[in-house]
C-alpha cells in the first residue's frame, strides 16, 4: 500500500472485532518496526509489553477500567496490545549496552568514533538530567517517535490502532513490574481489526488544510 494512501485512510478505531486475530508474521513485523524506531542520540529509552492473550489484555484492561472505562473495551477485544513504557532515568548499563551494540553492528570505524558518540549521547543525556532537568519529558518524546513508527506501520500492513492515554499509569505500572525495572506506562496501543460498529471508519479523514500547516521558506 502506498504510505500517503495509508496515512489518508488510518484512523482510531473505535470498536474491535474480538473473532478476528492479527497473523503472527504481521505481528512481527510491526515488532521490528518499533525496534528499529529512532530515538535521539540513539537512546532507546524504552520497553514494549506485548499482550497477545486474553488474560494478558485484561491485566491491561483493569488499568483502564477505574478512570477511563470507554478504553477498556478497546483492549479486551483487540488482537494485541501493546504498552509502550519509557525509562524513568539515565541507566548507565543501558547506555553502555546501546554502546556495545553499536561496535557489534559496524557503527565505529575506530575507538575515536566510539568514544565521539559515547561523549555526545552523554552530553545530550546530561544536559536534559542535570541542566533542563527534564529527563523523562525527553525520554517520553523517543517514546512517541516509536509510536508514531508504529502507527503509520500498522496503516500500512492494513492492521487497525489505537493509542491510548486513558488508563491509570500508577496501576499498570504495578500489575506489569514497570517501576522495579526502571520504566513507566507512557501510552498503550490496542492492534487488530474494526468490528461492524466502528464509528470511526465510516467517518471521513478530517485535517487542516497545507496552507494552514506549512510555511514554504
Amino acid at each position: 500500500m502506498d504510505i500517503n494512501q495509508a496515512a489518508r485512510r488510518r484512523h482510531a478505531v473505535k470498536a474491535f472485532d474480538p473473532a478476528r486475530r492479527i497473523p503472527a508474521g504481521i505481528v512481527e513485523r510491526l515488532r521490528e518496526l518499533l525496534r528499529l524506531a529512532p530515538s535521539s542520540v540513539n537512546a532507546q529509552p524504552w520497553h514494549f509489553v506485548v499482550a497477545a492473550t486474553p488474560q494478558a489484555r485484561e491485566r491491561i484492561a483493569r488499568a483502564a477500567d477505574a478512570g477511563h472505562p470507554y478504553n477498556a473495551p478497546k483492549i479486551r477485544d483487540a488482537s494485541h496490545v501493546i504498552v509502550l513504557a519509557t525509562r524513568t532515568a539515565a541507566d548507565p548499563a543501558h547506555l553502555d549496552a546501546v554502546l556495545e551494540q553499536e561496535r557489534r553492528d559496524g557503527r565505529f570505524v575506530n575507538a575515536a568514533a566510539q568514544a565521539a558518540q559515547q561523549a555526545a549521547r552523554a552530553a545530550f543525556t546530561d544536559l536534559h538530567r542535570l541542566e533542563r532537568q527534564d529527563l523523562q519529558h525527553w525520554y517520553e518524546k523517543q517514546t512517541y517517535l516509536a509510536l508514531g513508527t508504529l502507527l503509520l506501520g500498522a496503516a500500512v500492513l492494513d492492521v487497525g490502532a489505537t493509542p491510548m492515554e486513558g488508563f491509570d499509569a500508577a496501576l499498570l505500572d504495578r500489575a506489569l513490574g514497570l517501576r522495579e525495572k526502571g520504566f513507566r506506562s507512557t501510552v498503550v496501543v490496542a492492534l487488530g481489526y474494526g468490528a461492524a460498529d466502528d464509528v470511526n471508519a465510516r467517518l471521513p479523514k478530517s485535517r487542516l488544510e497545507a496552507a494552514a500547516v506549512f510555511t514554504d521558506l
